[in-house]
């Protein structure tokens, strides 16, 4: 059965690009077309650059003609979070108040993937100021798959652009579990790399040392050949890792789980799950044992006495994040977004403390666990995507009580380690649910080659939304 273009994937499309087979300008006119059709219904974009992405899917094509070297992404059309400076656009960061760049700002994440030869085709609307919910005067992005259903938090409009086949992939960036969550609730494959792996330069903070930068995709090679492209060391951001880049493609495709050992905790990871999570995870363990891989039982200790602390410390850094503009400028922020900021300015230095000292412990804790387990497997969320309704009342509610929906991704934030997260079914409203897998530092290749694997054994990105 063939697949429409725009739900093909990544991968396939450059190929196709580089022989010649399909046009830069092609792919690119149809998604701005599919864009056009849908973003009224679905609402994922701040900001559409339907013109300067046309122009610059010729120019690629011409590139191509003159016999010019081409990129790995070339004239396939991605989208960036709305948190990312690019130059001839605004940053707004899902709300209205001031983010400070210039108009020839341009995050190193962008400037990586025009070098790769991607067609950014526009900016992917996102919860104000990346934590929880969306700005009330902004229409929140629809989830393809289920339109009633949560489209995660905070990178929505990138989870959703990719899901509806309005890009190829997309740029989120993760706090707390804002690329997991909407990875999870729209089927895709989404990558949390190493912190520092990927710059943060030109990128909007929510809370710098939470904070990481990673691809969102319909397969594991697609967000592979992102991370390729735009990992590394860079000038502009101190906190880079410098080591050497593995070959993420390459280990996407020589996928393997055969003798592959994972941690899993059972009261962690399978105790205190909603049904349809809880037999969605049976599956894909069953699954991710028929492929090879060996389970091993491991112990995680102290994460949920710490998720309250650990949630107001992000707070506190994303009060310092707003300091130029927060509470001078308070009217530019909806109600809600000024409650989290008075928590983040009101909690304690002795508060904020304890966790920065429990953070190296459960780091400390992690880094003995690799040396007995090649990785980790958690859900993303211990309940299923619950209603656009019932999220907004959990969300927009007290600051700390939505703490215990990010038991499964908030720690691995805090120790700044990969995790990749992967389908896993959907549920009987039709709202699709995902697992990650967790590994060490620079461990992104072990990850992503164990996923392609899982990905050959369930084919879970043949499927897409009927929209």
């Amino acid at each position: 059965m063939s697949v429409a273009l725009h739900y093909r994937h990544l991968a396939d499309i450059a190929g196709d690009i580089r022989s010649g087979a399909l046009s830069a300008e092609e792919v690119t006119r149809h998604t701005i077309e599919r864009i056009d059709r849908l973003e009224p219904r679905l609402h994922a974009f701040a900001l559409v650059r339907s013109d300067e992405a046309l122009n610059e899917a010729r120019a690629a094509d011409a590139r191509r003609a003159r016999g010019e070297a081409l990129g790995p992404l070339h004239g396939v059309p991605i989208a960036v979070k709305d948190l990312c400076a690019m130059a001839g656009t605004a940053t707004r960061a899902g709300g209205f108040f001031a983010t400070g760049f210039k108009p020839a700002d341009t995050a190193t994440v962008v400037t990586r993937l025009q070098a790769a030869g991607a067609i950014i085709v526009g900016k992917a609307q996102l919860t104000e100021g990346a934590w929880g919910t969306h700005h009330p005067d902004i229409p929140a992005p629809v989830n393809p798959w289920a339109e009633e259903r949560w489209s995660g938090a905070s990178s929505s409009g990138s989870g959703v652009s990719v899901a509806a086949g309005l890009a190829y992939g997309a740029i989120g960036t993760d706090t707390a579990g804002s690329i997991r969550f909407p990875s999870s609730c729209n089927h895709l494959v989404g990558l949390k790399p190493t912190w520092g792996r990927v710059s943060r330069h030109g990128v909007f903070p929510l809370a710098d040392t939470f904070d990481h930068v990673g691809p969102m995709a319909r397969s594991v090679l697609d967000v592979a050949l992102m991370l390729q492209a735009i990992a590394g060391a860079d000038a502009f951001d101190v906190t880079t890792r410098e080591e050497a880049l593995d070959d993420y493609a390459g280990a996407a495709r020589g996928g393997t789980l055969k003798g592959v050992r994972i941690g899993i905790d059972p009261d962690y990871a399978l105790g205190a799950n909603d049904p349809p999570t809880a037999k969605a995870m049976n599956v894909a363990i069953a699954a991710l044992k028929v492929a090879g891989a060996v389970l091993v039982d491991v112990r995680l200790s102290g994460i949920d006495a710490i998720l309250e602390r650990a949630t107001a410390s992000a707070l506190v850094e994303a009060a310092v994040s707003h300091a130029k503009t927060y509470p001078m400028q308070r009217s530019t922020y909806s109600d809600h977004f000024c409650m989290l900021l008075d928590v983040g300015r009101a909690t304690t230095s002795t508060d904020y403390a304890a966790v920065a000292i429990w953070r190296r412990e459960f780091r400390g804790q992690l880094m003995r666990l690799f040396r007995s387990v090649d990785m980790l497997i958690a859900p993303v969320a211990p309940l299923a995507p619950v209603t656009v309704a019932d999220m907004n009342a959990v969300a927009g509610g007290p600051p700390l009580a939505a703490a215990p929906v990010m038991r499964f991704t908030l720690p691995f934030n805090l120790a700044g380690v990969p995790t990749l997260t992967l389908p896993m079914g959907r549920t009987a409203e039709g709202a699709p649910l995902g697992f990650q897998l967790i590994g060490p530092e620079l461990g992104e290749a072990k990850l992503l080659s164990a996923g392609a694997a899982y990905e050959a054994a369930t084919r879970f990105s043949d499927r897409h939304p009927e929209i």
